[in-house]
């Protein structure tokens, strides 16, 4: 986690949404990679992840996954709208199906070797400046 708020603040997101087991700040092991951006990046935590995108919907910010399941779009192929919110999973077991429905769209990062999948702090890196670098 503390990668991706460093990732955040450098891009300029606008605020991190915190879900489920995901651990919070304060929390050493976030305070020591976030090199302290967990202290000025708006963040906001919620025990279940389907409300929170449902009231996001809601406000009519799309929700986009990464994800590389059926449907999926080439990330570097993908046109943003935004507002947006990113959704990334575990590490390990991705995003359940029953929150890849709150998606409007699901976009995979294209891999070259033997792996299918990144560490997610890498994915939302570079999924994250992928979008925000689109903005015309």
């Amino acid at each position: 986690m503390g990668s991706i708020f460093r990732t955040v603040d450098a891009v300029g997101v606008s605020k991190i949404y915190l879900c489920g087991i995901t651990p919070t700040p304060p929390h050493e092991k976030i305070s020591k990679t976030a090199l302290d951006a967990e202290k000025w990046v708006p963040w906001e935590y919620h025990k279940q992840t389907w409300r929170l995108l449902d009231g996001l919907k809601k406000e009519k910010i799309n929700v986009i996954a990464l994800e590389k399941t059926k449907g999926s779009i080439n990330l570097f192929d993908f046109k943003p709208e935004f507002p947006l919110v990113l959704v990334v999973g575990n590490e390990v077991k991705g995003l359940s199906q029953k929150i890849l429905k709150y998606a409007g769209k699901k976009v995979f990062i294209p891999m070259q070797g033997e792996k299918e999948s990144l560490n997610v702090a890498v994915a939302f890196g570079i999924a994250v400046y992928a979008i925000t670098h689109k903005i015309s």
